[in-house]
């Protein structure tokens, strides 16, 4: 059988820069094998697939890496609804759309922007709340990210889990330099994972330039050595900012550089919502762009 394709830069509003994603409009009759055969011909960080509604909303829809199915994923979810989007799947849109995608992690609502003289944009809702899951001991992240332990900073947090529906190991570093020279030791990743702290890291550093923050992601066990825009890793770190930030209440706001160091610079607008001390709200988004379409067989 013959399936269409759509290939589009997310984060970005410049082709060749953001993070790339294969978008499958209509992927009906493709099994799970089929699916990451598929994920793995196009190499990519993430591959979507999309599926009428099993539940009423919608789209269903199933991510693949290279390597393995996740349960949620920003990028492919931004990627996804400007796709279907741009191609006149929810017809016309004047200014902003609202639609909700069912993944393994829950209903993903997604919202669609068309601001007067600006490229389409999106912007998702996590499907979780934040969640606080293990504490790294300082020297074995340090190792499995080729860093010393005084490049990293624990006065915000400690190096620690995070997830709004994909978990990462979040570590703030001291200043750019050593953003720029983190290196995955795969070695020294499988202690980590031994240790049954989550394979994925997201290290960041606070920046004063057009950023708040700077941000390197890294995702070797997925079958991603680095990952130049993510969506998801990012709406947990808006999560994990706002519940270490001294204040019960309040909203937060953060413009978010990544990709940068591997030549495909990305932006990303995270925001979260804290209330009596508690995240209740996390959100990311940024612009998109289409860059190809085709068709691929399937047997």
């Amino acid at each position: 059988m013959r399936y269409q394709y759509y290939l589009c830069d997310i984060f970005t509003s410049t082709r060749f820069g953001g993070n790339q994603l294969a978008i499958l409009p209509h992927a009906e009759g493709l099994t799970d094998v089929q699916m990451q055969q598929i994920a793995r011909e196009f190499n990519l960080t993430e591959t979507t697939f999309v599926f009428p509604p099993e539940a009423g909303h919608t789209r269903k829809v199933r991510i693949f890496t290279p390597t393995t199915e996740v349960p949620f994923a920003g990028h492919p979810n931004i990627g996804t609804a400007f796709a279907l989007a741009t191609i006149g799947e929810f017809g016309e849109i004047k200014s902003t759309a609202q639609v909700y995608f069912e993944e393994q992690a829950g209903v993903v609502p997604v919202s669609i922007l068309k601001p007067p003289g600006r490229p389409l944009a999106c912007l998702l809702a996590a499907p979780e709340r934040l969640s606080l899951g293990e504490v790294a001991p300082l020297p074995l992240l340090a190792a499995a990210v080729s860093l010393d332990p005084n490049d990293i900073v624990t006065e915000t947090h400690p190096p620690r889990v995070a997830s709004v529906g994909l978990p990462f190991l979040f570590a703030e570093l001291t200043h750019r330099e050593a953003l720029r020279r983190a290196e995955i030791d795969r070695k020294q990743l499988r202690a980590l994972a031994a240790a049954g702290l989550a394979p994925d890291i997201q290290l960041y550093v606070r920046s004063d330039d057009d950023y708040d923050i700077r941000a390197r992601v890294f995702a070797p066990a997925a079958g991603v050595p680095e990952d130049p825009a993510t969506g998801s890793a990012n709406c947990a770190l808006a999560g994990i900012l706002a519940h270490y930030d001294e204040k019960p209440s309040g909203r937060y706001e953060w413009c978010i550089a990544q990709g940068v160091e591997m030549g495909r610079p990305s932006v990303l607008n995270a925001e979260a919502e804290k209330k009596d001390g508690v995240v209740i709200k996390t959100t990311i988004g940024g612009a998109c762009v289409m860059v190809a379409e085709g068709n691929i067989e399937v047997d």
